[in-house]
């Protein structure tokens, strides 16, 4: 006779049956008939859960890819002397052997490209999709009460255009001539003349191509997060209850929806001057002596449409971490987070002032010295949101029961990385100090430790706190506190010494340095990066093997709500089905962040107002 295995009914079953409203969820969502065959659960999956596992685990892929490349070109800076002929198997031509000492060395055309490639894929593919991707998808409709996303086809169709954009880079790298190898700012004119440079051919038209599909599924993703969050809460899910990784993954939605499409129009231009012969962006240029055609454009006009969305890009890429360490601390310093209200205001003050700060990446273009103070200006008023938020969680974790599980260590490990990169931003925030600090490891050292490090620090916070949720199962604590460990201090044994070197005036993106004598006394700091750098990139490899073991063999989740959270995602299912709640949606009664109150050590959000009380997220 069959064994009827039964689980216990909780606090939260009762309240949600007690509490829930029924949204007519429609036949076309019925679980048995969604679930028909592998492919459209798990490869054109409409459900909004699989979608994040698609996102974060393409994203994986291309953050080794991305990592393996700054690896080599760190082997090439580190080592210039060294042999590098063992590579040969693997980058083929573009390692040149002296075939008088049987010495292999690394092209300078290829160091080029993967430098170009390093970027590209970390900023778009690691931190745009693999961060925002992953985590808008999972959470939106968990954490505001909603079945699925406003449009789960087009949701699909985000996923496939970012995998289909994947695969134009990839191929990129398999050509004769090369992948591009301008930069990935991709400036004009290497980026215009397909004969500028054996990288700016091919490679270079495979590139504009491939982001041009990203821009698509960012904008198709974008409008699915927005429509939601306003038109798909549950009952009684106002603005003010929302938790704050919805409102950083809102905001960072609506910024990616005004700026990338300026992005795409820079790059349709380049495609015309190209492909066309036209001339936005070239003006009197000459190769081997020869004049091309090209007059009257300005090169420095793509640099105005790049950093339009450049500068925002970066805060596409860190609200959604900010979103995710602000849920993770709180939950797991078991305290309300500080200054709610003061949250939304600083995320809603970043992104508009976002908008308003391009040029100062352009100090050194030409820009007039007056518009320049403009731009001076509000960079360093935009450290003042920043500066509420680094208090905030800092106020939130002070006298709090903080449990330091790698979750919680990452999002530390994240204000750690914010505070000492932002306050490098300052220097190259005012335009005197960066026509000085331009173009050299400041700059590298600045950007890879607020942005890169801080980002992949939330990543880390988010993909260790809500793994149960994704897969039902743990991932190992002790390998993810060893991975924390290995990677902030790894992080800093990389990027902090450079301040240094760029404070003496070494430039970026040149090939090797043993050349110049005034740089030469930087060798062998330039070896301890490199060393800090391949430990570092080992530590990550821990928690790719900790993710994919856990997925199968971690330690299965036996309760709704492990970390005792307050927000509705926590009231699913332990393993979720396509529609989230089995039955009605739950209606949420009070704002996300309650606890350590009326002596219970957390309220859900279901759990309904006593009479008299206050709810938080109404001062």
């Amino acid at each position: 006779m069959a064994t009827v295995v039964t689980t216990p009914r909780t606090e939260e079953d009762v309240l949600i049956e007690q509490l829930g409203y029924d949204d007519h969820f429609h036949d076309h969502h019925d679980g048995d008939k969604f679930r028909s065959n592998f492919l459209t659960t798990y490869v054109f999956s409409q459900d909004h859960k699989i979608i994040a596992k698609q996102f974060l685990i393409t994203g994986m892929f291309w953050a080794v890819i991305g990592g393996l490349m700054s690896l080599i070109f760190r082997l090439q800076l580190g080592f210039p002397e060294e042999s590098m002929a063992w590579l040969k198997p693997v980058l083929g031509k573009w390692i040149e052997i002296n075939p008088d000492s049987g010495m292999g060395s690394l092209s300078p055309e290829f160091y080029y490209a993967l430098v170009t490639m390093h970027g590209t894929i970390i900023v778009f593919f690691v931190l745009t999709a693999g961060l925002s991707g992953t985590f808008s998808n999972l959470l939106i409709p968990l954490q505001v009460g909603a079945r699925d996303m406003a449009s789960p086809l087009l949701n699909m169709m985000s996923y496939w255009f970012f995998f289909l954009a994947g695969l134009v880079m990839f191929a990129s790298l398999f050509l004769s001539t090369g992948p591009f190898a301008g930069g990935w700012t991709a400036y004009p004119p290497l980026s215009a003349l397909p004969q500028a440079s054996s990288g700016s051919g091919a490679g270079m038209t495979l590139w504009l191509v491939s982001l041009v599909f990203f821009v698509v599924s960012v904008l198709l993703g974008g409008i699915n997060y927005i429509t939601t969050v306003l038109n798909l809460r549950t009952k009684g899910m106002t603005m003010w209850r929302l938790p704050l990784t919805i409102w950083a993954f809102f905001i960072t939605a609506i910024i990616g929806l005004l700026s990338f499409p300026v992005l795409a129009s820079a790059f349709f231009l380049v495609m015309f001057d190209r492909g066309l012969g036209t001339s936005f962006f070239l003006n009197e240029i000459y190769i081997g002596g020869q004049a091309l055609d090209h007059v009257g454009g300005s090169p420095v006009l793509y640099q105005h449409l790049f950093w339009f969305l450049g500068h925002p890009e970066v805060y596409i890429i860190i609200l959604p971490a900010m979103g995710i360490v602000s849920e993770v601390l709180s939950v797991h310093s078991r305290k309300p987070i500080f200054g709610y209200k003061a949250m939304v205001f600083s995320i809603l003050a970043i992104a508009f002032l976002s908008f308003i700060v391009w040029a100062h990446h352009m100090f050194m273009s030409g820009v007039n010295p007056f518009i320049s103070n403009f731009f001076v200006i509000f960079t360093l008023i935009i450290a003042v949101p920043s500066a509420v938020k680094v208090f905030n969680w800092i106020a939130t974790m002070y006298g709090g029961n903080v449990r330091f599980t790698a979750a919680s260590m990452f999002a530390i490990g994240f204000v750690s990385m914010f505070i000492s990169g932002g306050l490098t931003g300052i220097f190259l925030g005012n335009s005197a100090i960066d026509i000085q600090l331009h173009d050299t490891y400041f700059v590298v050292a600045h950007f890879h430790i607020v942005m890169g490090v801080a980002a992949f620090f939330g990543m880390f916070a988010g993909v260790y706190h809500w793994f149960p949720k994704m897969y039902g199962r743990f991932m190992n604590e002790t390998l993810g506190k060893v991975h924390f460990w290995g990677t902030i201090i790894g992080a800093y044994a990389i990027f902090w010494p450079m301040h240094y070197t760029g404070l003496a005036g070494v430039p970026r993106r040149y090939y090797r340095f043993d050349t110049f004598q005034t740089f030469s006394h930087f060798d062998e700091l330039n070896k301890f990066i490199t060393i800090a750098a391949i430990v570092t990139f080992a530590f990550q490899l821990l928690l790719v093997i900790n993710f994919f073991y856990s997925i199968w063999k971690g330690k299965k989740v036996t309760v709704q709500n492990p970390w005792g959270a307050t927000t509705l995602e926590w009231t699913t299912p332990i393993r979720p089905g396509h529609g989230n709640w089995p039955g009605k949606i739950p209606a949420v009664q009070r704002w996300a962040y309650d606890y350590g109150k009326d002596g219970k050590e957390f309220i859900p959000q279901i759990q309904p107002l006593a009479e008299g009380e206050a709810d938080g997220g109404d001062h």
